[in-house]
């Protein structure tokens, strides 16, 4: 199998994943829900985001079957009503499939799902990521497109059921059927993703943009939790009120919503003089010229194809470093103890008594 760059890969007919120079922002009033009259989606996948999708187009008057195999995930989706194919059966009873799979297990799913697309049918994928490195090859008679919810897939469901909203990224890859954008923005509406908007944007941005906040933004969040937990509490810092501090009490998130509502800069009028000025001086006094070297190394790893051959080496391994991840993520660690601790002493769900 090829991995070329992600600026070289090509949707059908070698038109570049590219997005365009003035991108569109759609809302619900773009779509027309009765481009999916009479239609099927096949929503292949009931992880939960899969679940949410289903629900949420269920609820939209819309025709759904499930292609999932023969596992728990099948079984949930007898039990929420559905009725429920093998993918490859699935594939062929929609007239939409909705691809739902893990990145890795799609390009190996795809060898049944591909031959089975309806010509003039349509082919949605909730993430860039197997169009922009070339891993799956849909058939030039069917529709291509993305819809990428940016969104956990449980909050799918919930905001849609509150009536409210959550933000996508959409593209119409290859249409061959000449009304790929209607049903796209009727898809995206049905499942909740146009009631606070959807950006344009392809699906070789989409998965770089995504793969590279993930790994350069992400990491270092989560390093600095990491670090000054453990210093904090060499220190003597009780851990509950350094997990509470961080992160439990609320008040990051909320500092992190307010760069959406006010602005990155604009919000720190919100902090007082001593946050202002401690926050400044650490932020210059960090190695920034190591700190851009690593994220400029990070984004050219992405864009050259580099992670997503050590990502496929890894599941052709059986995840040997998943492996360990899973072990990091048994909550044995003194930090999620700290956790544990908390909410049991605030009573919330989930507390361990």
């Amino acid at each position: 199998m090829s991995w070329p760059r992600l600026q070289e890969a090509s949707t059908q007919g070698g038109n570049p994943l590219d997005s365009p120079a003035t991108p569109r922002f759609y809302r619900q009033a773009d779509a027309d829900p009765t481009a999916l009259d009479g239609c099927t989606v096949a929503v292949l996948g009931y992880g939960n985001l899969g679940r949410s999708v289903a629900l949420n187009l269920r609820d939209s008057g819309v025709s759904v079957v499930v292609g999932n195999r023969d596992d728990e995930y099948a079984a949930a989706a007898t039990a929420d009503g559905f009725r429920v194919e093998a993918v490859a059966e699935a594939t062929a009873a929609g007239d939409v499939a909705f691809a739902l799979l893990p990145d890795e297990v799609l390009p190996e799913a795809f060898a049944e799902i591909g031959p089975r697309l309806r010509s003039g049918g349509m082919l949605a994928l909730a993430s860039g990521y197997n169009l922009a490195y070339g891993l799956i090859d849909p058939p030039a008679a069917c529709d291509v497109c993305l819809l990428a919810p940016r969104m956990v897939g449980s909050q799918v469901r919930e905001l849609f059921q509150a009536g409210g909203g959550y933000f996508a990224y959409v593209n119409v890859e290859h249409d061959a059927s000449g009304k790929a954008w209607p049903r796209l923005l009727a898809l995206a509406s049905a499942i909740g993703a146009l009631r606070h908007g959807a950006f344009q944007l392809s699906a070789r941005d989409e998965a770089a943009l995504d793969l590279f906040i993930e790994q350069a933004v992400g990491t270092q969040i989560g390093s600095a939790f990491q670090l000054a937990f453990q210093v904090g509490v060499e220190a003597g810092i009780p851990p509950e009120a350094l997990v509470l501090e961080m992160y439990m009490s609320g008040e990051m998130a909320r500092s992190v919503q307010a760069f959406a509502e006010q602005g990155f800069y604009r919000s720190v009028v919100d902090h007082g003089r001593t946050a202002q000025f401690g926050g400044f001086i650490r932020t210059i006094e960090m190695d920034r010229p190591a700190a851009e070297d690593r994220t400029r190394r990070i984004f050219d790893e992405i864009v050259s194809g580099d992670f997503a051959r050590r990502f496929q080496a890894e599941k052709e391994a059986g995840y040997p470093t998943i492996r360990i991840i899973d072990g990091v993520l048994s909550g044995n660690d003194p930090q999620s103890q700290a956790e544990d601790r908390v909410r049991a002493l605030l009573d919330q769900p989930g507390a361990e008594q």
